[in-house]
C-alpha cells in the first residue's frame, strides 16, 4: 500500500516552527513584515493572497496587502515596489502572478530587491540556487523538497524525473534534486519517449497542470510520484496524475488536494522569516 504524503500535517510543523522563531524575533524587538501585491481582480489569485494573509496573521508576521486596478501601468507598480524595496517594516515582497498582460512581468520582477524576494524569481536569486549558494528558493520546489525530508526519502544518487520546464516550479526543482546528489532528467512538451523516461524514475515530479497526464504505465513499482498540478475537472480539485491508479503502483505519493498545495504557502513564510534574519544580521 502506497504511503499518502500529508502535506497538510507537514506544513502544520513547518508553520510551527516559523511562528516560535518569530517570536523569539520578537522577544529582541524585531518584526517580520510581508507586503503582498495584486494587480487586477483574478479571482484566483484572490484566494491565494487572502490564504498568505491568513498565515502570516497565524504566525505573527506582519501583512501588507496592496492591490491595484487591472489598469495600471508598469511604472506605477514598480514605483510601489521602490516605496516597498525602502521600506525597513517589510522584509518580503510578493506580487502576485500572473500580471495583465500589458505589465511587463521581467521589469516587476527585476525591480524586487533581491534580499526581500522571497518567490526568488529575481535573476540574481536564480543565479545563486544554480550555484547551491542560495538563501531563497521558489516555495513550491522548497515546499518539496522539505517533504521528501520529513518522509526520509533519501535522494542521493536516484534517478529523478521532472515533468515541466518553467522557471516557477520544473526549473528550479531540477537543481534542488541535482544538489540534493540525484540524478536529473527534465522532461517536457518536446520530450520523446517521456512515457519510457518516466517509467525509469525513482522520484518523478509532475508540475505540466494537465489532468490525469500521468499515467499507470508510466511509473515504475514503488517510485515515489509528488504531484504538483492544480487542475480543474469537472468541478473537482485535482493533479496531474491519475492519483487511484497510480497509488496503487507506488512506495509514496502526494494527494491533490492535501500535498504540495500547503506547503507552497509553508514556505513562504519560512522564506519571509529567513529575509527578516539577514537584514537584521541575525545568525540562523
Amino acid at each position: 500500500m502506497s504511503r499518502i504524503i500529508d502535506g497538510k500535517r507537514i506544513s502544520a510543523e513547518v508553520k510551527e516552527r516559523v511562528k516560535n522563531e518569530v517570536a523569539r524575533l520578537k522577544e529582541k524587538g524585531i518584526t517580520v513584515g510581508l507586503a503582498v501585491i495584486i494587480v487586477g481582480d483574478d479571482p484566483a489569485s484572490k484566494i491565494y493572497v487572502a490564504n498568505k494573509k491568513k498565515a502570516c496573521e497565524a504566525l505573527g508576521i506582519i501583512s501588507e496587502e496592496y492591490i491595484m486596478p487591472a489598469s495600471t501601468k508598469t511604472e506605477e507598480l514598480i514605483a510601489l515596489i521602490d516605496t516597498l524595496n525602502a521600506e525597513k517594516s517589510i522584509n518580503g515582497i510578493l506580487c502576485q502572478l500572473p500580471l495583465p498582460s500589458h505589465i511587463d512581468e521581467k521589469l516587476v520582477i527585476n525591480s524586487i530587491s533581491p534580499e526581500k524576494d522571497v518567490d526568488a524569481f529575481h535573476p540574481q536569486n536564480v543565479g545563486r540556487i544554480m550555484t547551491g549558494d542560495y538563501d531563497f528558493v521558489p516555495c513550491t520546489p522548497a515546499g518539496i523538497m522539505e517533504m521528501l525530508k520529513y518522509e526520509g526519502i533519501n535522494v542521493k544518487g536516484k534517478s529523478c524525473v521532472v515533468i515541466g520546464r518553467s522557471n516557477i516550479v520544473g526549473k528550479p526543482m531540477a537543481m534542488l534534486l541535482l544538489h540534493a546528489n540525484g540524478t536529473v532528467t527534465v522532461c517536457h512538451s518536446r520530450t520523446q519517449n517521456i512515457k519510457e523516461i518516466c517509467k525509469n524514475a525513482d522520484i518523478l515530479v509532475s508540475a505540466v497542470g494537465k489532468a490525469g497526464f500521468v499515467t499507470a504505465d508510466m511509473v515504475k513499482d514503488g517510485a515515489v510520484v509528488i504531484d504538483v498540478g492544480m487542475n480543474r475537472e469537472n468541478g473537482k480539485l485535482c493533479g496531474d496524475v491519475d492519483f487511484e491508479e497510480v497509488s496503487k503502483k507506488t512506495s509514496a505519493i502526494t494527494p491533490v488536494p492535501g500535498g504540495v498545495g500547503p506547503m507552497t504557502i509553508a514556505m513562504l513564510m519560512c522564506n519571509t522569516l529567513t529575509a527578516a534574519k539577514r537584514q537584521n544580521n541575525v545568525k540562523r
